[in-house]
């Protein structure tokens, strides 16, 4: 598959502002800021609710804001203060759905090539654009077939082509492997992957799936509850994760706390050292996050008083979850913990829920840093 960059004369840069508010039955209300400067590609990563799809609509143009602005370029897409809207059709957004959405009455051929004709490109230069495309991304060999007889990852990268022939200026991908199974989902991130790398303007993903986000994405846009909680490149994201959720996607255990006395007060209780201790912030407080791994984290049946650990803190197994070829033991505290350990480890300690046990992490293995 080439890697060519599409040929969109000048790429343009996303600054969205965005706020929506929906009354009734379900109040919600969504207020994010996302920018994606010319060949970026952003994930929108959050659970279920939290207001990425909503995000998306609205930037499409396919539902209103209650405030805010949303530009692309030197264009100004929405901005209710100045009764601006420009319709969805005349956005040049290429979009792809998580159900693909071919038109199942055609061909693939003709399928690529409905963007041109739409904006009135003749049939048979409309068809040759879409042969070119097709042949550009190897799926030449099915550009004749309809979708029913097409697979689920041949149909996404259809609609991929099809969004790129458009000639957008912005890329939006709606949960687009969500409808794929696992084998599938790992082929066609790799294929998504070149896909995003051939636009030379800003791309959108929204996605629930971390692992999309990391591996796509060269920034993530976190939204919890209609809110932006975390904006950082994915290695931040993974190591040093602003919010509980955000820790969760990364398998890390996540504390607040404030500095104090050359270590960490938690907020939920106990006490943790850190080697590196964060500066005080600019607004002079000294409350600080905390990441550590669960495999970190060591296990005892007794405390262990003559070991190189300065974290040792007692608490009482909760639950015990196979992941893989490793075991997950839930354990309160304070602090609680998430502490993983082999298999064969929990036959050894003889470790079942209510068990009491010690757990230690040494202390280069806790890093505090700021919110900010």
């Amino acid at each position: 598959m080439g890697a060519a960059r599409s040929d969109a004369a000048d790429p343009v840069a996303l600054d969205a502002r965005v706020e929506v508010v929906h009354q009734g039955a379900r109040p919600f209300a969504l207020q994010a800021h996302v920018a994606a400067g010319p060949g970026e590609v952003v994930a929108v990563l959050g659970p279920n609710g939290a207001g990425k799809t909503t995000l998306l609509r609205a930037i499409a143009g396919l539902t209103p804001l209650s405030g805010g602005r949303i530009r692309l370029g030197d264009r100004t897409l929405d901005d209710p203060a100045l009764g601006t809207w420009v319709v969805p059709e005349q956005r040049r957004l290429g979009v792809v759905f998580q159900d693909h959405r071919l038109f199942p009455t055609m061909s693939v051929r003709e399928n690529v090539a409905f963007p041109a004709r739409a904006r009135g490109m003749r049939h048979g230069a409309a068809l040759a654009n879409a042969d070119a495309q097709l042949a550009h991304f190897g799926l030449t060999e099915i550009a004749d077939r309809r979708p029913a007889r097409i697979s689920g990852g041949q149909a996404q990268r259809v609609a991929l082509v099809r969004a790129l022939a458009s000639k957008p200026d912005l890329l939006l991908l709606d949960e687009p492997l969500a409808a794929l199974d696992a084998q599938r989902r790992d082929t066609t991130r790799a294929e998504l992957r070149a896909f995003v790398s051939a636009f030379a303007g800003p791309a959108l993903l929204v996605t629930h799936d971390p692992l999309d986000a990391l591996l796509l994405a060269g920034r993530i846009v976190v939204i919890e509850a209609g809110r932006v909680t975390q904006d950082a490149d994915p290695a931040t994201i993974a190591r040093r994760p602003a919010t509980a959720y955000v820790a969760r996607l990364a398998g890390l255990n996540h504390y607040r706390g404030r500095v104090s006395r050359g270590g960490i007060e938690l907020d939920g209780g106990g006490r943790l050292v850190a080697v590196d201790l964060p500066a005080q912030s600019s607004s002079g407080s000294r409350e600080v996050l905390i990441a550590l791994a669960p495999s970190a984290i060591t296990v005892h049946t007794t405390r262990p008083d003559h070991g190189s650990a300065r974290n040792v803190w007692a608490g009482r197994v909760r639950g015990i979850q196979q992941i893989a070829d490793r075991a997950r033991l839930d354990v309160a505290g304070p602090p609680d913990a998430l502490v993983d350990v082999t298999p064969a480890a929990i036959l050894d300690l003889g470790l079942t829920p209510g068990s009491a046990v010690w757990l230690s992490a040494k202390a280069t293995e806790v890093t505090a840093y700021t919110a900010e």
